[in-house]
């Protein structure tokens, strides 16, 4: 089905991606005199810095995903597309979706990442990633099975492969990841068990290179793996995972057995670049020009984990929301007749990483904070980019309740993992 456009007099902007480069492209044109196409595969837009406690059960999937609709249903010159684009026609300018085809003047590609297993595909049925609320559940599912299956196990031997925790990565997701098990494992499970004592989970953080939280100055990856390690985390880096099965990982000729594997430890671009015939960077990202804006084609633009520029930029947040908004305000400046000339200048917020209860490690600028204060400001930081006040408040009591008595209260089992 081709779709024709509402306004024929209007330029057509479509955007592929409900991401934080996305939205803030379609905010960023919301005054634009423009017929604004929204598209993504899934209808809502997630928090991803908080994945990581959906995955452990501090707080349900709904605290931290909004209907794309809502978010946009003021913005009049803005409509949401439900669809899984499947290629770009660059030379009639139309996006090729799975039911529809959308006809553009101008195109803002914001369709971030996904897990890189380093051309070992084979291993994400062992190791899930983590990058969408279906792979928060299923790790969810998977950790807290392997409680329960514990419980149930007829030997020591499977007891302790069961109880045994393996995230591969030591960056940022991989850290948050590692604490929050081991609290679960700690703290929240330690009295709710007759057979088995949660607190003999053994817990390993895996990292390829010399230390954890590498994008962090060292003093602070230091303090990380300190405080980790007084978690009872067992932090391995210069260690590269050789092999991964649903049962367990090899580190060369080590093998460790565990049916809990988290993968952490690399990330891949979508297949963007592949639509354009672009050039793009290892990861598949493309290499886009000063502006944002793909060379050969001044109409369309790539923004978030989709572009690289000649400095490299953190992919992050900010960084997304940064680029989609300035995409959208060039794109917008053109369609009012303006030539903007200012190139994109990404500007650095800061980098943050929570360890664990009362934990975290944070640095803005010069300034670095550590412990209970690098919580705090962790917590707050974070509370307050989310959107929507309901869903503030309801993270924020969560938090208290969690802080207050240890309990986590959407540990829900909501998938059977066990191997066949």
């Amino acid at each position: 089905m081709h779709l024709e456009p509402t306004a024929a007099a209007k330029p057509k902007v479509v955007i592929i991606g409900a991401g934080f480069g996305g939205l803030e492209a379609a905010r960023a044109l919301r005054k634009a005199d423009a017929a604004i196409t929204v598209i993504d595969r899934h209808n809502h837009h997630t928090f991803q810095p908080l994945l990581y406690q959906v995955a452990t059960a501090t707080i349900s999937p709904a605290d931290i995903a909004w209907p794309v609709r809502s978010i946009l249903r003021r913005q009049e010159n803005a409509s949401v597309m439900l669809g899984i684009v499947r290629g770009i026609d660059t030379k009639a300018r139309v996006v090729e979706a799975d039911t529809i085809s959308l006809p553009y003047d101008y195109l803002v590609i914001a369709t971030g990442v996904t897990h890189s297993y380093f051309g070992h595909e084979d291993w994400q049925n062992g190791a899930p990633g983590l990058k969408t609320l279906t792979d928060a559940t299923k790790i969810r599912s998977r950790v807290l099975l392997s409680f329960e299956r514990a419980e149930l196990a007829k030997n020591e031997d499977d007891r302790k492969r069961l109880l045994t925790f393996v995230i591969v990565g030591g960056g940022p997701t991989g850290v948050e990841m590692a604490g929050a098990i081991a609290e679960i494992a700690r703290q929240t499970l330690r009295f709710d068990f007759r057979h088995i004592d949660p607190r003999a989970a053994r817990i390993l953080l895996i990292e390829a290179g010399p230390r954890i939280l590498p994008a962090f100055p060292e003093d602070l990856s230091a303090y990380a793996e300190k405080s980790l390690r007084k978690m009872g985390v067992e932090v391995m880096t210069s260690t590269v995972v050789t092999d991964v099965k649903r049962d367990h990982v090899m580190l060369g000729m080590r093998r460790i057995d565990s049916e809990a594997i988290i993968w952490a430890a690399g990330v891949k671009a979508s297949a963007a670049a592949n639509w354009l015939g672009a050039e793009a960077d290892r990861a598949g990202r493309i290499k886009v020009g000063a502006d944002l804006s793909v060379p050969g084609h001044p109409e369309i633009f790539a923004v978030g984990d989709t572009a690289t520029l000649a400095t490299p930029i953190p992919g992050i947040a900010p960084a997304a929301k940064q680029m989609g908004k300035y995409a959208g305000e060039v794109i917008a400046a053109r369609i009012a007749g303006k030539t903007p000339s200012q190139p994109f200048v990404y500007r650095h917020a800061g980098d943050l990483a929570t360890i664990g209860r009362k934990s975290a490690v944070v640095k803005l600028n010069k300034l670095k904070l550590t412990g209970f204060t690098g919580w705090l400001f962790w917590s707050v930081a974070h509370i307050y980019f989310l959107i929507g006040i309901r869903n503030r408040l309801m993270v924020a009591m969560t938090w208290l309740w969690n802080y207050l008595t240890y309990q986590r209260g959407a540990r829900l089992i909501t998938r059977d993992d066990r191997p066949e």
